[in-house]
């Protein structure tokens, strides 16, 4: 397996598509990892030098002492463009992925082309459900929540006809370091960019999920709307809609990007 020996982490990563394609990232959500874009990874690197990686404390990158900050996701991400000679991509994240996104198209805007912003909001609130979160993950093993996280992550009647794929997540999301599912739960909770994102100046789709209760439709149209020019687009899905929606997902990342 590939990684990436960065200051302070040591990435994992994968990459798909032929070298001359303009490169895709794509950024995990919180209690996941890089294959949870497996379904979208054939279509996208015909058009994409497609790299995907864990984040760190998740997957098979290494666990550093948390707690996290955005501002450390978003340096990774450039730390490991860097380390692969990569100047300039485009950037897709869903959920915690997302709030790395904001904060490198603020930080970072001449690393990134074009931006995807997928079930995710400029603020996920409130902050005292992600410290009782990590505090129970850190008690009790991330095994002890992933039922009840992975309900919100599909619909129930989606969920109910792909049995197969709730217990994939379940098994996923127990998988997960509970230090650093923990640490990650401290990023989000600190990652207030509401106020920032309106200084956002990169071509932007916004992807919704209309059934998503973590971050609901009105967390996505806030984000468009405080966006210059931003596109929406709302999914029939619950959190993890590239999983949900695989076609339509898939097909509106590609109608956007390669304009």
């Amino acid at each position: 397996m590939p990684y990436a020996d960065l200051p302070g982490v040591r990435l994992h990563y994968r990459l798909d598509g032929d070298a001359g394609l303009p490169v895709l990232v794509l950024s995990n959500s919180l209690g996941t990892n890089l294959d949870m874009w497996t379904p979208q990874v054939a279509a996208f690197s015909k058009h994409f030098r497609v790299l995907r990686y864990d984040t760190r404390g998740h997957g098979a990158s290494s666990v550093p002492a948390g707690p996290y900050q955005v501002e450390q996701l978003g340096a990774d991400v450039i730390g490991l463009l860097d380390d692969l000679q990569i100047e300039r991509a485009h950037f897709c994240g869903l959920s915690m992925g997302g709030i790395t996104g904001m904060w490198l198209a603020l930080a970072h805007p001449q690393r990134l082309s074009k931006l995807v912003l997928c079930n995710t909001a400029a603020y996920i609130g409130p902050p005292e459900n992600w410290t009782n979160r990590a505090g129970a993950v850190e008690r009790d093993g991330v095994g002890s929540i992933a039922p009840a996280v992975v309900d919100r992550w599909l619909t129930p009647d989606f969920a109910a006809k792909r049995p197969e794929l709730v217990k994939y997540l379940r098994q996923m999301l127990s998988a997960t370091d509970a230090r650093g599912y923990a640490a990650n739960c401290l990023a989000v909770r600190d990652a207030d960019l509401r106020e920032r994102v309106r200084d956002i100046q990169l071509p932007t789709l916004v992807i919704a999920g209309s059934g998503d209760l973590p971050t609901p439709p009105r967390d996505g149209q806030y984000l468009a709307k405080a966006i210059p020019g931003a596109r929406y687009v709302e999914l029939e899905a619950a959190h993890i809609s590239n999983l949900q929606q695989v076609e339509p997902f898939t097909r509106t990342v590609l109608e956007f990007l390669p304009g």
